[in-house]
């Protein structure tokens, strides 16, 4: 009887795994990205950039990556994030040339800023939370606001949000995670590599075209929008062999939310104590002192 109890246990955890392996996005993967119907035209202005979307800024707001919308009213303002505003940034005075400030930061918030921008085409509401997606009673009947700065805590208010910029720097000391001065490794056999093989690290791992952070002219690294989220696919995260998620090899697809750049499910709740949520596992990358494996504990997996 204990035998068959065992193996049952066992296939049910096998299915669990292989149904995170193989999660389908119940809507389209741009989600609110569709920008109402928009589409990718809706940041990506094929032609004039924000005068080819409608917005008409200023001849500049065109001159990165197709952008199309205006983003001239951020320019060479300094945002204070986190902790009564501890963590200033200072935006880039032109989105001219790039760079990981302009790309990760002042793009994001030409949308997302609500105070100094325009609000654009945005609800100011979760997606996921309007269209029904997000089940998890816990999120309260509240709306979930888009806009950062103006989130109705009160005006250009970003002490509430997560830092970004080059004060907000990711830890280079945890046992495991080794930073070249350029990009982040592993090495096998430490607390940070068990918690790899638990979750993953597919906020660090260096990307297929980019890195995920900033890199100060110090050499230290620092936390943007696009180290957390992935702008381009809402609803699916999908494993590569450079950045596997428990290791799986890579190729598998997980759920995700708002964005979030990993296997983040909000709606699997009552996880028992003894695995951990993808949802606390993915903060845990970076606030490695709040993991299992950071405090001697290695066989807590992760359910996805």
């Amino acid at each position: 009887m204990k035998k068959a109890m065992l193996v049952v246990m066992f296939v049910l955890a096998v299915a669990g795994l292989m149904m995170a392996q193989n999660y389908s996005s119940p809507i389209d993967v741009l989600g609110a990205h569709n920008n109402n119907g928009r589409g990718c035209a809706g940041c990506h202005a094929p032609h004039s950039g924000s005068f080819g979307s409608g917005h008409g800024g200023k001849a500049d707001a065109g001159s990165y990556a197709l952008w199309g919308q205006d983003a001239s009213p951020l320019y060479g303002h300094t945002i204070a994030f986190g902790d009564s505003g501890k963590y200033t940034e200072l935006l880039p005075s032109t989105i001219t040339g790039g760079g990981t400030e302009v790309g990760g930061i002042l793009l994001c918030l030409s949308c997302h800023d609500g105070n100094v921008t325009p609000h654009n085409m945005m609800a100011d509401q979760s997606y996921e939370q309007r269209i029904n997606l997000l089940k998890n009673t816990a999120y309260g009947s509240q709306p979930i606001p888009t806009l950062l700065g103006n989130d109705g805590t009160g005006a250009g208010n970003y002490t509430n949000d997560h830092p970004v910029g080059q004060l907000a720097n990711i830890s280079t000391t945890t046992p495991g995670l080794v930073w070249s001065g350029t990009a982040f490794s592993v090495t096998s056999g430490t607390p940070y590599a068990k918690f790899v093989a638990n979750y993953g690290w597919p906020a660090l791992a260096p990307g297929k075209y980019s890195s995920p952070y900033g890199v100060t002219t110090g050499g230290k690294p620092y936390v943007v929008c696009t180290t957390c989220h992935n702008q381009h696919v809402m609803t699916v995260y999908t494993s590569t062999a450079a950045s596997p998620i428990a290791g799986d090899g890579g190729g598998k697809f997980y759920a995700t939310y708002f964005f979030v750049n990993g296997p983040y499910d909000p709606n699997i709740n009552n996880v028992a104590n003894t695995n951990a949520p993808s949802t606390t596992q993915f903060c845990r990358q970076c606030h490695f002192g709040e993991s299992n494996e950071g405090n001697n504990t290695n066989n807590i997996t992760t359910v996805f």
